[in-house]
């Protein structure tokens, strides 16, 4: 099991793991949680959907290195003057990446932003179809 999963279990957060290091056990509140994404596959090729609440898409970059994909957003860095009494919008930077099989025709890749989901869209490389060998 790892660590990060000990962390956020639910006995771990009202009881300390008493198997692990005092220094190792973080509360969830103080945890820093992934950026939600989404990742399927079906009939037309791979998705990959990333919340992107309250940002504009000329704000996000998205990268293509070979089989990798990156994408990126870097909030700036002006204070906001509210009086916050509870933030739970969370529009902070992130950089995700992933490394595309080759199944995967990643020079075709299309991107669509619509109402704060930013969604891309990798088919199939041609050929690469799942094929039935027959046995001799």
């Amino acid at each position: 099991m790892s660590t990060l999963f000990l962390e956020r279990n639910p006995f771990d957060i009202l009881v300390r793991n008493f198997f692990q290091d005092a220094s190792q056990y973080r509360p969830l509140a103080e945890s820093k949680l992934p950026h939600p994404v989404d990742i399927y596959h079906g009939e037309e090729g791979l998705g990959i959907d990333i919340a992107c609440t309250g940002l504009m898409k000329e704000d996000i970059e998205i990268i293509i290195d070979g089989n990798i994909i990156k994408v990126n957003y870097n909030k700036p860095k002006d204070e906001d003057p509210r009086d916050f009494v509870l933030k739970g919008i969370a529009q902070r930077s992130f950089n995700l990446g992933w490394k595309i099989d080759s199944k995967f025709e990643l020079s075709k890749a299309k991107a669509d932003f619509v109402n704060g989901l930013l969604r891309v869209s990798i088919p199939y490389a041609k050929g690469m179809e799942t094929k039935t060998l027959k046995i001799s």
